[in-house]
């Protein structure tokens, strides 16, 4: 699978000179910056090109690193599964107190009659009610953005197939139920299976809602496999085919991370002052000042 995707490496490693003319948009980049990066973009090429040469050789090695990939994927589920029940302990306040606004707000219909004092505080009873629903979805947001989780917001909807028309084989599946059989494959740590579901996901679905999580989460895979010059490049595709997605600051992140896994500070630090001078109230963004920081 990894030599099909390092098949067009000579033409996707392009994609990462345009990082630079991405961030000159902004006014902050020079011209020694841009021949700066062309030359690390053709240091890069190389060695790309060794790599390929040590595929075959790191294939033969990965059975020797199983156990430990094991002890860490289980760390990696346990952590999961922790986020998972504090979401769901956030989801349930979400619950009580929204049974509290309805309450109240059934009430307040009750004695609409005349505004008195007592209708003045429970209007403003339902303000602060509403402000903490509000509060605890953001706060359940920015968890699942921090982790790479997928919003729970956006559910997946299986809809019973309509009278007279005929059920999908399993052989054809729906752009929804594809995505998710790529994200739960991903999710397992099965990166070889999910990668070949999230490419066949694009190729087939290249319009649909998911196509960006679907293109952010290849990058995912090949960043976890520590590839980082080919997560470079799918992080890319990320932010020139879904500008607008919702993964476009997370690919921004990654992609700064990327560099500095390769120890390239430089187009590291340009990458993540660009994510905060873009989106400076995101979570990624202050991940990314944090690390800045670091870098200094």
């Amino acid at each position: 699978m990894r030599e099909k995707c390092i098949a067009d490496r000579v033409g996707s490693l392009w994609l990462i000179l345009l990082i630079s003319v991405f961030l000159t948009g902004g006014g902050c980049a020079l011209q020694d910056d841009i021949i700066i990066v062309d030359k690390r973009l053709a240091s890069l090429s190389q060695r790309v090109s060794k790599q390929e040469s040590a595929i075959e050789l790191l294939r033969s090695d990965i059975s020797r690193h199983q156990e430990d990939q094991v002890s860490a994927t289980q760390a990696f589920r346990e952590q999961q599964a922790d986020l998972r029940a504090l979401m769901d302990d956030l989801r349930e306040d979400i619950l009580v107190l929204r049974g509290r606004l309805e309450e109240v707000g059934y009430m307040t219909h009750e004695k609409m009659g005349t505004v008195t004092e007592e209708e003045s505080k429970r209007e403003e009873q339902i303000k602060r009610l509403e402000h903490a629903v509000q509060a605890s979805r953001d706060r359940i947001v920015r968890l699942e953005d921090y982790f790479g989780l997928e919003p729970s917001e956006k559910m997946v909807s299986q809809k019973t197939p309509a009278a007279g028309k005929k059920q999908e084989s399993p052989t054809q599946k729906s752009p929804d139920m594809l995505y998710v059989q790529a994200k739960e494959k991903f999710d397992r740590a099965e990166y070889d299976t999910a990668r070949e579901l999230f490419q066949s996901f694009l190729k087939e679905h290249p319009k649909s809602d998911n196509a960006d999580n679907a293109q952010f989460w290849l990058g995912e895979i090949y960043y976890r496999e520590k590839w980082y010059e080919k997560a470079i490049l799918e992080y890319q595709k990320v932010l020139e085919r879904y500008p607008k997605g919702n993964k476009v600051r997370g690919a921004l992140l990654k992609q700064g991370f990327a560099f500095l896994s390769l120890g390239d500070k430089d187009n590291a630090r340009l990458i993540l002052k660009e994510l905060v001078r873009k989106y400076p109230d995101s979570s990624e963004a202050k991940i990314a000042k944090d690390k800045l920081s670091t870098l200094e």
